[in-house]
């Protein structure tokens, strides 16, 4: 099965026909590509897979803030694909400096380019000025920790999961909401392998070969379910990682990429 979005044309095009509607057009806009994505999300939760069409979701989106860069569903949505599923970190970023030329009062825009930094490309330093930034606009204490922790941290998985979990607890649209969970639900059973794993460590002295090990071993009481339909493995560095790369099906494209 496919789900198609549709083309949008481009916001300098949009912005030429729409007249003063741009914030209704672009409102318009995002809420399509949310209904869209979130309709792919609760069929993945029912064992459909859908191919995401990231691309048109992307330029959609962009066409949107674009016309509104207010719009905060647009940034939300933004960082939640772009960041998470497709893995376009850099172009999250772009999008997330956009808004902060216009939503300056914003903490959360640097709150989500500084997770970027921190937790994608372990990039420490441009995440503590992010953090110090979302610290100086909201006044909250966790700001100015995460500035120093993230100078000195990688991206662990327990700081991803009080990431994700602010995430939803903020998001509006229950859609975007539902994106959160799922992937939060599938960093908590990396954790529990993470978990196993590093007791298996502490006790035998070496990595394990494999999650079977653990299971065996019982260091892992259950196989740990990826919500995304992946399938657990280990690295042989020990890292945990998932068939489904964390993220819905993506729409091959003609060259078969």
């Amino acid at each position: 099965f496919v789900e198609r979005l549709g083309y949008t044309p481009n916001a300098d095009l949009l912005k030429a026909v729409v007249a003063d509607q741009k914030e209704s057009v672009a409102a318009a806009l995002i809420f399509k590509v949310i209904v869209y994505y979130g309709t792919l999300v609760e069929k993945a939760r029912g064992k459909i897979e859908l191919p995401a069409d990231y691309r048109a979701m992307s330029r959609t989106i962009h066409s949107g803030v674009k016309l509104d860069p207010y719009n905060m569903d647009g940034y939300y949505f933004a960082q939640a694909i772009l960041a998470w599923d497709v893995g376009k970190i850099d172009v999250a970023n772009a999008l997330l400096d956009y808004g902060m030329k216009f939503r300056n009062w914003d903490f959360q825009l640097p709150y989500f380019a500084g997770f970027n930094c921190a937790y994608f490309q372990e990039d420490y330093a441009n995440a503590a000025k992010y953090f110090q930034r979302a610290a100086e606009l909201s006044g909250n204490d966790l700001f100015v920790s995460l500035t120093g922790r993230y100078l000195q941290e990688s991206g662990q998985t327990n700081l991803a999961i009080d990431y994700l979990a602010a995430m939803a607890k903020e998001a509006r649209n229950p859609d975007i909401r539902n994106s959160f969970q799922l992937r939060l639900e599938a960093f908590r059973q990396v954790l529990k392998v993470e978990q196993a794993r590093d007791g298996f460590v502490a006790v035998n002295g070496r990595l394990p070969v494999s999650i079977d090990e653990l299971l065996v071993t019982g260091f892992l009481v259950s196989l740990p379910q990826d919500p995304y339909g992946g399938t657990f493995f280990l690295e042989a560095d020990g890292k945990i990682r998932t068939t489904s790369k964390f993220a819905l099906k993506r729409t091959p494209t003609s060259s078969g990429e």
